[in-house]
């Protein structure tokens, strides 16, 4: 088994190997274990049959992505702010108005372009500066398309829909992208898009057993401060636990790794609940079997990814 562990590092490298073992590990064993409760006690668990499908679809896509690299990573994360804006703006409404949407989507293609593109000045990858000034020249656009239609009914909320789609889903979340510049890309993106679903899982079954008290009762009634501890709890600990995906970090940045993913990825969580809340809707979509649309798979990176790059940034350099 050792021998067999030391081939497929030296194929994909320590790293990648370790978290395909966790996930080919991890799979296996709620397989099995949905099996027993199917089987041998006769749980009704159809739905929850459907929701471990849908992992057996998008673990091997992720990893696969990962695998490909940096121009890989990068083009996935943009496709995937497309595919959710798209989710956004058709359970808005905005979907309606095809001049902000596309001024939506050619502002995400922008995105991921200067996550690609080379900095003209100092070289390397990602042009950092204008990924970041970005924003403004997107609110300035969607501002001035009234002008432009020469219109002014129901313009403003239009206007306001699609700064918060693109800025939450076409800038935000582009940061998981920025991160594939760094040369510890594999280690941030693997520990990422594994620590974040399992501070989801550790919030599920924490809920379940101990939750009581409601966290957000109008926005996310099955939320319990039971469930957002025990989520807290475990990503706290896996940072120290999966300390091989960044062993340049110290102490401090292994805090506040625990910090983003456990309290970043329940805001995350919290707001799409809000917003499906407000729409007076269940999923964002239903894209993916089991988990509803895009948005409902990423909700909880969209916070988690600017605020890890932004850390990793000021120790590390990215």
């Amino acid at each position: 088994m050792l021998q067999l562990f030391e081939s497929l590092s030296a194929q994909v490298g320590p790293i990648f190997a370790r978290y395909l073992v966790a996930a080919l590990a991890v799979l296996s064993v709620a397989g099995a274990l949905l099996g027993v409760l199917t089987l041998g006690f006769k749980k009704p668990l159809k739905g929850v049959w459907k929701t471990y499908r849908g992992w057996l679809v998008m673990v091997p896509v992720v990893l696969t992505t990962l695998y490909l690299g940096r121009e890989a990573v990068i083009v996935g994360v943009t496709l995937l702010s497309i595919l959710g804006f798209k989710e956004f703006a058709r359970a808005t409404g905005l979907y309606e108005d095809w001049w902000y949407t596309i001024v939506g989507y050619v502002g995400i293609l922008v995105v991921g372009a200067l996550v690609l593109m080379p900095d003209p000045r100092q070289g390397g990858h990602g042009w950092y500066g204008l990924f970041m000034a970005v924003p403004v020249y997107a609110i300035g656009l969607f501002l001035v398309v009234p002008v432009l239609r020469n219109r002014a009914k129901g313009q403003l909320q239009r206007v306001a829909l699609s700064i918060v789609g693109f800025v939450y889903l076409g800038w935000m979340f582009g940061h998981l992208g920025f991160l594939a510049n760094s040369e510890h890309a594999q280690g941030y993106l693997l520990y990422l898009c594994f620590a974040v679903p399992i501070s989801d899982v550790a919030a599920f079954t924490s809920g379940k057993l101990f939750g009581k008290a409601k966290l957000r009762s109008e926005i996310s009634p099955n939320k319990t401060w039971g469930g957002s501890l025990g989520a807290l709890a475990v990503s706290m600990a896996l940072p120290w636990l999966l300390r091989f995906s960044f062993p340049h970090f110290g102490w401090v940045e292994l805090v506040l790794t625990g910090l983003i993913v456990g309290v970043g990825g329940q805001l995350g969580d919290l707001t799409i609940s809000f917003i499906k809340r407000d729409l007076e809707i269940k999923d964002m979509g239903a894209a993916i079997p089991g988990h509803g649309g895009f948005l409902d798979r990423l909700d909880s990176l969209i916070f988690v990814a600017p605020l890890f790059f932004h850390m990793t940034r000021w120790f590390h350099n990215v």
